[in-house]
């Protein structure tokens, strides 16, 4: 197995990895990013993006991770293919394992590894992704102004965004597969109080209809068994997410969703030297630019790190201890 030795090192891309590479490399902290298994993370199977700041036409999703590689590159980032499989964080420097065959002997270790939307498993689920199917209501919801729309799920999330896409959509069906939702109190209000949310409860997804784009979807009455179609434009699926961290859970303290926790108005965790970003632990906002801005805080809780590591001042970040 190689080996090496660098002072950051970045597991992930994404608006956090390349945010975090870009600060640490014109700090001077000769950061290796290794990309992961989907370089540019989520937003690269994602079509118009009209809400982060600087793309006043909006952009493609796969163009601005181009564009924020390009710019992590440009200011000397090492930038890889790879995927990290296995970590040890009980003594310092911090070991990384990638693609099982490279040892990284790392300094300080910046954690971007994001999460991943939860979907039903529809073949036309997967086609039409982007041409209609949506799993972030607030990231594409402005598409989809005065059209019918169809959202999934019976939680907080599927609630919230239910009302954020009333107040932009014609005709909001909200489809519960159970007789109750599962929100709390005053995201049920909220959507028993929206005149244009219609819940169709015990009801299920059988089928997303269009070949191009969605056109409507055919729903199955689970206690009848009677299925039906319903013109739909806009498809979201809202049943939750799972953070990419399974790696760290020996060491990492998580909720129990498997976000990391992080130190509040900081990025550390309770390992020295090891900072979380973006949707890895951020179970709340999951937005680019926050994601980018906890990016930003990564890199510069690191170099501090480093730049105390270096004379011997440690002060108020947690001591390496194994996750009891």
């Amino acid at each position: 197995m190689t080996q090496e030795t660098v002072n950051v090192l970045i597991i992930g891309s994404g608006p956090a990895g390349y945010t975090a590479a870009i600060y640490a490399a014109r700090a001077n902290l000769n950061p290796v990013l290794y990309q992961g298994g989907q370089p540019g993370g989520q937003l690269t199977i994602t079509t118009d993006v009209e809400n982060f700041p600087g793309y006043p036409e909006g952009v493609m999703g796969p163009q601005m991770m181009m564009d924020l590689q390009e710019q992590a590159a440009r200011f000397g980032t090492d930038i890889r293919n790879g995927m990290a499989t296995s970590v040890n964080f009980s003594s310092y420097p911090h070991r990384v394992i990638i693609d099982e065959a490279h040892e990284i002997e790392a300094k300080s270790v910046i954690i971007s590894t994001g999460a991943a939307a939860k979907w039903l498993g529809l073949p036309s689920e997967e086609r039409l992704n982007g041409k209609g199917v949506s799993a972030c209501a607030v990231c594409d919801g402005f598409f989809f102004r005065g059209a019918d729309v169809a959202i999934v799920g019976g939680g907080d999330t599927a609630a919230e965004e239910a009302s954020y896409l009333s107040k932009l959509c014609n005709k909001v069906y909200m489809l519960v597969r159970r007789d109750e939702l599962r929100a709390s109190a005053i995201m049920q209000h909220r959507v028993h109080n929206a005149k244009n949310i219609e819940v169709l409860w015990n009801t299920q997804t059988d089928e997303i209809l269009g070949q191009e784009e969605v056109e409507g979807i055919r729903v199955i009455d689970n206690t009848t068994g009677e299925k039906r179609e319903i013109s739909v434009q806009g498809f979201f699926v809202a049943i939750g997410h799972k953070p990419n961290t399974e790696i760290f859970e020996d060491y990492l303290d998580m909720d129990e969703n498997g976000y990391i926790k992080t130190v509040p108005g900081t990025s550390r965790t309770n390992i020295e030297g090891v900072f979380a970003s973006g949707d890895a632990q951020d179970h709340v906002y999951r937005q680019a630019v926050t994601a980018a801005g906890t990016g930003c805080m990564a890199a510069l809780d690191a170099e501090r790190f480093l730049a105390a590591k270096e004379v011997g001042i440690v002060e108020g970040i947690p001591t390496i201890a194994m996750k009891e």
